[in-house]
């Protein structure tokens, strides 16, 4: 072999060699950058369900708060317009009981309840009150049960009042006190959505 002929055969093995270690390099190199990659891709993505997760609660938290928002406001909404149909269907009320005390059937109501209270005295002394909006009925009163009748310097919106003072007892058979009860235990029920 000359020289020629040993160079050129060291240079081919040199070369095959470089060759072959250069590609070992670059193949570690393309493996450490494919894992590095790898670990990579899988922390985005990791991060990204890790936001969307937030995302979405922070949504529906958002969602939940307005939805109470709303309810809120309805409740409030349907609280107000309960409160006004009651005190109109009480004035309605009131305007039906009006006209009910100019009815006969008032007055033996009336009778009834001085009954009852004088029932309830048991013989003992008691005093009627009467409101003074019937002033007008005192008399007739006084002459269909014999009982002495006192004019009440309030008004209770019809009926009686008796107390028996021996006993430390009021009897109402006022009719404010009758609506006022109604008027505090009245809730609308019924149809569709309402409580």
């Amino acid at each position: 072999m000359t020289v020629e002929e040993k160079l050129n055969y060291i240079r081919g093995v040199a070369m095959e060699e470089a060759r072959a270690k250069g590609n070992s390099i670059i193949k570690q190199h393309q493996d450490a950058l494919e894992e590095l990659f790898k670990t990579h891709r899988e922390e985005q993505i990791r991060q990204s369900e890790n936001r969307i997760k937030a995302e979405t609660s922070s949504a529906k938290r958002q969602l939940n708060a307005a939805a109470s928002k709303r309810q809120g406001l309805l409740r409030r909404e349907r609280s107000e317009v309960h409160f006004e149909l009651k005190k109109e269907l009480f004035k309605e009320v009131e305007v039906l009981l009006a006209q009910y005390k100019e009815k006969e059937e008032y007055k033996e109501l009336l009778v009834s309840y001085i009954a009852r209270a004088a029932r309830i005295a048991n013989g003992q002394s008691f005093v009627i009150y009467l409101d003074p909006e019937d002033r007008d009925k005192k008399e007739y009163l006084e002459n269909r049960t014999g009982m002495t009748i006192t004019m009440s310097q309030d008004s209770f919106l019809g009926g009686i009042r008796a107390v028996i003072p021996e006993r430390n007892i009021l009897i109402d058979y006022s009719f404010q006190g009758a609506v006022e009860k109604e008027y505090n235990e009245f809730t609308f029920k019924g149809g569709a959505g309402i409580e």
